[in-house]
C-alpha cells in the first residue's frame, strides 16, 4: 500500500503544475504550491529514493503544513508562453491529458493513464485569479502498483517572484 499512496503522490504532485498551466495566466517566476489530498491525510514518509525521484521531475522538495504538501515550483519563460500543457512527467506515468480545455480564467482537462503503474482516468479543473494566483482539483480513479486509488487533490499556487533563485523549472516535452 505504502508503493500506491507514493504513487499517487507522486503523480499529483508532478501533474499540479501541467494542471494550471494555460499560456498567459500563468505569471513566469516562482510559485508557492499548496497541495491537500485525501492520500496524503496518512501519507507516509518518503524514502530518499522517493525524494529524489521527485527532484528529478522538478519538484522541490515539498513541507508539510497543517495536513498539506508545500512547495515551490518555477514556471519557466517558455511554459508561460505556451498555448497547451506541457507534458512533463505524464508520459513516465504512462498518464496522457486529453481534452484541455481553456476559458477567460479557468481550464480544465481528462487525465487517461494506461501504463504499467498505473491505470485510470481524472479529471483536472481550474480557475485563475489574475496571472499571479489559481485554485484547481484533480480527481483520479484506478489503481496505481495494482491497488485502487480514488482521490481527490486541491491545489492553489500564488506568485512569489520573477526570480525562481535555486529551483529549477522542469524539464519540458513538445
Amino acid at each position: 500500500m505504502h508503493k500506491t499512496v507514493i504513487a499517487a503522490l507522486v503523480s499529483a504532485a508532478a501533474l499540479s503544475p501541467l494542471a494550471a498551466h494555460a499560456a498567459g495566466m500563468m505569471k513566469q517566476g516562482l510559485w508557492d504550491m499548496t497541495m491537500k489530498s485525501d492520500a496524503m491525510a496518512s501519507r507516509p514518509a518518503l524514502t530518499p529514493q522517493q525524494q529524489e525521484m521527485m527532484r528529478q521531475r522538478g519538484i522541490a522538495m515539498p513541507q508539510m503544513q497543517d495536513g498539506a504538501m508545500v512547495t515551490k515550483f518555477c514556471v519557466s519563460k517558455e511554459m508561460a508562453e505556451r498555448d497547451h500543457p506541457p507534458a512533463m512527467s505524464q508520459n513516465r506515468m504512462g498518464c496522457e491529458t486529453k481534452n484541455f480545455k481553456r476559458s477567460s480564467n479557468g481550464y480544465s482537462a481528462d487525465l487517461v493513464c494506461d501504463g504499467p503503474n498505473m491505470q485510470g482516468t481524472g479529471t483536472i479543473k481550474g480557475t485563475f485569479s489574475g496571472n499571479e494566483s489559481f485554485a484547481s482539483t484533480y480527481d483520479f480513479k484506478g489503481t496505481a502498483h495494482g491497488h485502487p486509488v480514488n482521490t481527490h487533490q486541491e491545489t492553489s499556487g500564488k506568485w512569489v517572484s520573477a526570480d525562481c533563485g535555486s529551483v529549477k523549472p522542469p524539464p519540458l516535452s513538445k
